[in-house]
């Protein structure tokens, strides 16, 4: 077990549809990061952005992209997820993947797809809630409109860190900080957001704002718009410990069945 999970969330612009450019891109900024990582966030649908065109930049699980992440985990000893767009079983879904330096791989597929966009029509939803335990922590990855559901995330299952990776435009960045920090303080858990910047080719703009909450909601990174940033914060288990010790608040949770 590890008390101390340090994180680096990368905040980008993505090339519409060009996976290759994409990873050439995420590998130069890894390549900055001096000190060892335990844990690196990249965006939603990091190689593509947010496409509703699947056929034309999916891949596989054996694919470019999930070669590409388990080479990165394993140079620089660390664990990096992000999500991409993965066909599988003749279905596409918009895929978290969790990738670590020993060559592990696991996912999870998102809930709720964005049926303003049509992302419904596009991608198949997933129907299975995902811890990923990573040197004692327990993680839960979730996907952008996943955030406006709280249920979903519940913490039903004693995780320390929820993390989402989003494409979030900007004329609802609003929601995304006030739903990122509450998600924080009703789970008692650290609460990451990492959102992409830039503008895609359907004119949509995205505003960054990519951070993270500790279990009181207090945020503890800067909150950069419009700016390429990457950004370095070492989570500590023992703050987690402490405050659920001190007001117990998990411990009134309602017990619910989610259809």
């Amino acid at each position: 077990m590890q008390d101390r999970l340090k994180t680096a969330i990368i905040q980008s612009d993505l090339i519409w549809e060009e996976p290759e450019k994409n990873r050439s891109n995420f590998t130069k900024k890894i390549e900055l990061l001096k000190e060892p990582k335990d844990l690196i966030v990249l965006p939603e649908m990091f190689t593509s952005g947010f496409t509703m065109q699947p056929e034309c930049v999916y891949e596989l699980m054996g694919g470019k992209s999930i070669t590409w992440m388990k080479q990165i985990a394993k140079v620089y000893d660390t664990a990096i997820c992000g999500s991409l767009v993965i066909k599988d079983n003749s279905n596409f879904f918009n895929r978290f993947v969790f990738v670590t330096s020993n060559g592990h791989v696991e996912y999870y597929d998102k809930r709720h797809t964005f049926s303003l966009a049509g992302e419904h029509k596009s991608y198949t939803s997933g129907s299975n809630r995902v811890i990923i335990n990573y040197k004692g922590w327990k993680i839960m990855p979730q996907i952008c409109y996943d955030l406006r559901f709280p249920v979903w995330s519940r913490n039903i299952f004693d995780y320390d860190l929820l993390v989402y990776v989003a494409n979030w435009p900007t004329p609802r960045v609003e929601a995304w900080d006030a739903l990122l920090k509450a998600r924080a303080i009703e789970n008692m858990s650290y609460c990451i957001g990492v959102n992409r910047i830039g503008l895609d080719n359907n004119n949509h703009q995205y505003p960054g704002h990519s951070a993270i909450y500790n279990g009181l909601g207090d945020q503890i990174t800067q909150s950069i718009s419009n700016l390429e940033h990457t950004e370095i914060v070492v989570l500590e288990k023992s703050h987690l410990e402490t405050i659920r010790h001190r007001f117990k608040f998990l411990d009134d949770r309602d017990d619910f069945i989610l259809k």
